[in-house]
């Protein structure tokens, strides 16, 4: 496969991804109605926001590398993109990250108000878990109480919770490179993981192949945060679409910050390289897999 047949393969599967967990979570999420519908509403607003749908992507094509159901990964994806706009809706809380804008447009507590705000957020985390609990997620009980068990540890305290409060003092404290890698690791990186590591036990593979997904989530995980790093340091809100120049505004440090930002790019690179050499057991079926960290590299958004 040439180079511009494997992006136009990527592009087309990153499509793909988003259109199916849209699809899906437009079916599962509930319409509006009843005294609460406001909740709802607020719900929608966030998850229909837009974005990449990389976590979704994450879950379909690892899960692929394993012929697992289509319909059983897109459930899964749904899942973790749900819990993953609770965690935006959060940050981007006044008690928070105080940000107006979410992906080009006002954030939850914005276009409705910050109670309704927490409500939604924490609304899309439980229905994240109902999903994976769900019998039509897989038959088998153990693969879903393993979904379940994986997913709360990704974002619970130890996970994307414990990055979150580490990011909260960062403006405050003096961390080097290992105490920014840890952040990353754990506001981040623990979702990538999740969804990397949730195709192989979707196909109840085997403890190696669950271990070489993690290992290439570490990687992605690292290449993405210091890419948005990087947008945050040269870009605009217009091409992000949400507020630039808000760590170094903050003192906080970030790798580019420590590193510079030839030096931060050259990281991202060796861990492309590195993420794209994990990958070599799993043949052509994981090129689009393969394609992820060039696009990260690349990406203005």
């Amino acid at each position: 496969m040439t180079t511009s047949s494997k992006n136009a393969a990527f592009g087309a599967a990153l499509g793909e991804a988003a259109e199916a967990v849209d699809t899906a979570l437009d079916q599962i999420l509930p319409k509006p109605e009843g005294l609460h519908a406001r909740v709802h509403e607020a719900m929608r607003y966030a998850v229909f926001a837009g974005g990449k749908r990389l976590r979704p992507f994450l879950v379909l094509q690892s899960a692929r590398l394993f012929a697992v159901r289509r319909e059983q990964a897109v459930r899964v994806a749904a899942a973790i993109e749900a819990l993953h706009t609770y965690s935006l809706v959060h940050d981007d809380l006044p008690c928070m990250d105080d940000d107006d804008l979410r992906r080009g447009r006002p954030t939850t507590h914005k276009a409705f108000d910050e109670a309704t705000a927490v409500l939604a957020g924490d609304a899309l985390l439980t229905i994240a878990f109902e999903i994976l609990a769900d019998p039509a997620t897989h038959e088998s009980a153990s693969v879903r109480c393993r979904l379940v068990s994986e997913l709360a540890r990704a974002a619970g305290c130890n996970g994307m919770i414990g990055g979150q409060m580490i990011d909260m003092q960062a403006a405050e404290a003096a961390f080097g490179a290992d105490e920014v890698m840890l952040l990353q690791r754990l506001k981040t990186g623990a979702l990538i993981e999740f969804s990397c590591a949730a195709g192989a036990i979707l196909g109840e593979a085997g403890a190696e192949d669950e271990a070489r997904l993690r290992s290439y989530a570490h990687d992605v995980g690292l290449i993405f945060q210091i890419t948005d790093d990087l947008l945050d340091v040269l870009s605009t809100a217009e091409k992000t679409g949400k507020a630039v120049g808000k760590d170094q505004g903050q003192g906080k440090a970030t790798l580019v910050s420590l590193l510079g930002i030839d030096a931060a790019r050259e990281k991202a690179g060796a861990l492309s390289r590195h993420a794209i050499e994990t990958l070599a057991p799993y043949g052509e079926t994981a090129d689009v897999l393969r394609a992820l960290p060039p696009f990260l590299l690349r990406r203005e958004s």
